[in-house]
Formats: structure tokens, sequence, C-alpha cells
């Protein structure tokens, strides 16, 4: 009997600890459920006060733009940052719902560039485009294909149609061989026509196009073509159907006096400026034909042309060409 009385009093102690470590248990998961609702309330609040903010930033570029079609060349280093990349999808999107038309030309440079690099080439410009030989150019297909469908991917996520295609599909656009000062720089578009009409019928469906730099002759050659000059083109073509503003943005807030200082943004820039930062070394490189692009753009009847940062499209800061 002492003996059954004893582990009874064992089993009675044992359980009482047990209920002790389970109440504990409960109220450090109940803390802890509390903390995660906190911390998730904390995220929602910083997440709405940073949208908020953003259409703060927007409204008056939203004003100055709205039911415009927005052709939006983006490109350079901004490419390759994720988060700078994702910046510049969203801001497209936002675009889109406050009723703007945009449209997006994307480039692949640098990172056909690496792809150039691993295969034992080492990449090759002049006067700021790519010199492409077959085995570039099939490089930059591979390139510029998954690029092209990985925006569109990011598009979509966000709820937004988007319909990916490159020059070459539906003729979009026909080029012919380009030569930069009577130099062979290989298989390099120089755009001839651009079927507006096929743009517009995307933008006319609420479908954001998204275009890769690739084009053809008609003559079975695929031409790697400058996505700045594809920008542009399009703008001029669809600006005979629309009221077009173009913007190119990449990794810089602008056009700047000195590539070391990114607050040295030049704030406007026409053709006498343009031709006297060229003399002195100050515009440069792929700058000479994003803006070349630019004056083009105007004189076919684009209502404005802006060079910003990818984060900053909202916001219509960077430099404005007239």
């Amino acid at each position: 009997v002492s003996r059954a009385t004893k582990n009874l009093d064992d089993k009675k102690s044992s359980y009482k600890n047990r209920v002790k470590k389970i109440s504990r248990r409960h109220k450090t998961i109940k803390e802890i459920i509390i903390n995660m609702a906190e911390m998730e309330i904390n995220k929602n609040v910083d997440e709405i006060m940073t949208k908020a903010n953003t259409l703060i930033e927007a409204l008056p570029y939203i004003r100055r733009f709205n039911g415009a079609t927005i052709i939006v060349k983006y490109g350079g280093s901004a490419m390759l940052d994720a988060q700078l990349k994702m910046n510049v999808i969203k801001d497209v999107a936002l675009l889109k719902l406050v009723g703007m038309r945009p449209i997006i030309v994307h480039g692949g440079g640098k990172e056909i560039s690496k792809w150039v690099k691993l295969s034992g080439k080492e990449p090759e410009f002049y006067n700021g485009l790519r010199v492409t030989d077959k085995e570039t150019m099939n490089i930059a297909e591979m390139v510029l294909n998954k690029v092209n469908k990985h925006l569109v991917q990011m598009m979509e996520k966000l709820g937004v149609k988007a319909a990916g295609i490159s020059g070459k599909d539906g003729g979009t656009l026909r080029c012919d061989k380009k030569t930069a000062n009577g130099k062979d720089i290989g298989y390099v578009g120089d755009v001839k026509e651009v079927n507006a009409d096929l743009l517009a019928s995307l933008i006319h469906q609420g479908i954001v196009p998204v275009l890769a730099p690739l084009t053809h002759d008609k003559q079975g050659h695929m031409l790697n073509t400058n996505a700045d000059t594809i920008a542009g083109e399009a703008a001029k073509a669809l600006a005979k159907h629309f009221d077009v503003t173009l913007v190119f943005c990449f990794e810089k807030k602008g056009v700047l006096r000195d590539e070391n200082d990114d607050e040295s943004v030049i704030p406007e820039i026409d053709r006498t400026v343009f031709k006297q930062l060229v003399e002195e070394g100050i515009i440069q490189g792929g700058m000479i034909p994003k803006l070349e692009n630019s004056f083009q753009a105007i004189d076919a009847g684009v209502k404005e042309v802006i060079i910003t940062q990818a984060s900053e499209i909202h916001q219509g800061k960077g430099t404005k060409v007239y």
C-alpha cells in the first residue's frame, strides 16, 4: 500500500510538472503569436505608407501624362539589380493602373557582355554600338529572349497583362544591316519600318508590350539592334496615333556632368548643349546614340523625352531633352 501510494504521488507530481511546462509553453507560443501579429501589422502599415508616398510623388506626373502612351526604355546596370528591376516593373504597373499606356523596350547589354566574355571573347564597341559577329549574335538572342520572358513574368505577377515580343515577331520592326561611319559592325540593325498598328492593337487590348531588341532584315538574317534606337523609332511611329512620352531609364539619375557625382544631373539638354558636351568629352559612349535618338523623336512629334534613374520613372525626374 505504501509503495502504491508513493507511485501515485510520483505520478501526480509528474503530471503537475507536465501541466506547468505545457502552460509555460502555451504562454510562450501565445507571446510569439502576438509578437508576430504586431510585426505583421507594422509591416502592413509600412507597406501602406510606402505605397501612399509613391502615389503622392507620382501625382504631378500622373496629372501631366494622364492618358499618354509612355515608352519606357529599360537597360544598363539597372537590369542587374534584382530590387531595382522589381521597382521598375512596379513603376510601369503603376503607370498602367492609373490610366497611362506603357510599353517596355529593354536592353540586356551588360548580360550579353558577361556571356561573351565567358565564351572567351572580348566585347567590342564602336561609337556606342556593339560590334556583333555571328557568335555574339547567338549569345544576344539567348540572353534577350530570357530577359524578355522574365520581365513579362514579373508584370503578370503584379496582375498586369503583358506580351513579350521581339522586333522580328509579327513584322514589328524591319531593319537593314547597319554600318557606323562606313565601318562594318556585323549583325547590327538599322530600323527602317515599325509596325505601329501591331503595338497599338496590344495597347487597345489593355496589354503592355515588352519589346526585345532583336530584329531581322527579311533575308533571314537576325540583327542585334540598339534598344535606344528601337525605343526612339517606336515612339516616332506611335506619335502618329497617340500622345507619346519617351523615357530612357538606367542606373543614373539622368545625364551627368560628372560621372562620379550622381547629383550632377544636367536638368535640360538641347542640340546646342549636346554638341558642346560631346566636344568637351562629358557626353560619350552609349549616351551619344541615346540623345541622338531623343532629338529625332522630338522632331517626329514625340511630346517629351526624359532620361532618368530606373527607380524614379513615376516621378518624371531626370534630364529633359528638347
